[in-house]
């Protein structure tokens, strides 16, 4: 059996991603849809307000094209807070309008393939911001999930851990030369969701999510032995832009 590797886990991570109903907001009252819209507002003062204590991060973004409209990305301690989350929002009067379109559950995670030998990581600050991060507020986000390939020939979890170890060290190099381009949370959801990883990329130039997918493509990691789900990209959402788009 190969070693499995270890890893670091930090906040637990929900991507909620919502479809408007666009013709029930239009046939709803004046009445009705700023009642929507106070909940809505309130429930984002309140992440807002978690996010400043530390106790967790919201990212919220547009989506475009047809997959959804919205994407609310909740980081939490705990499953039962991100639970309590998603249950506020779906008792919301915002929820009427706002139908699920996809969601996917995972926690921050590091592993060993990158540490140092005879170091605790516990005690490298930068490790522990990135296990509990505060989300960018960039201009774009992108999301997808993804797997690690176990078939006959080209079975990751087969691999050596030293080759494993020497292969994500080259594909994570690849990831470093993005470093002020492209923020990247990898959160893992194997036993939580139907892929194994979540990736979530943030920049300000969109076009920095195709450069570094692709160049990663060509790195043996992706080339043979990754598995992608489906790709959500879309821009920031302000208070202001919110706004606009529910006038």
């Amino acid at each position: 059996m190969s070693e499995a590797a270890q890893t670091l886990d930090g906040w637990y991570v929900l991507h909620d991603f919502r479809t408007i109903d666009w013709t029930a907001w239009n046939d709803a009252t004046p009445e009705e849809r700023e009642a929507a819209r106070r909940d809505l507002f309130a429930l984002v003062n309140e992440w807002e307000e978690v996010e400043g204590r530390k106790e967790g991060s919201l990212a919220l973004y547009s989506i475009v094209g047809q997959k959804a409209d919205l994407v609310f990305m909740h980081l939490r301690e705990t499953l039962q807070e991100l639970n309590a989350v998603e249950n506020k929002f779906n008792r919301s009067a915002f929820a009427r309008f706002a139908k699920p379109a996809y969601s996917y559950v995972s926690v921050v995670e590091l592993s060993n393939y990158m540490g140092q030998p005879g170091v605790d990581p516990m005690q490298v600050p930068e490790i522990a911001a990135r296990l509990k991060p505060i989300l960018p507020k960039t201009n774009h986000i992108c999301f997808y999930p993804m797997n690690k390939r176990r078939l006959l020939g080209d079975n990751w979890y087969m691999l050596p851990m030293e080759e494993r170890k020497a292969m994500m060290r080259s594909h994570g190099m690849i990831g470093r030369s993005y470093a002020g381009k492209v923020k990247q949370i990898i959160s893992g959801s194997v036993g939580f969701d139907d892929w194994e990883w979540g990736v979530t990329l943030f920049s300000d130039d969109s076009l920095q999510f195709k450069k570094l997918v692709y160049e990663m493509r060509f790195d043996e990691v992706s080339a043979r032995y990754g598995e992608f789900g489906a790709f959500y990209v879309g821009n920031r959402l302000t208070r202001d832009g919110l706004s606009e788009l529910l006038k």
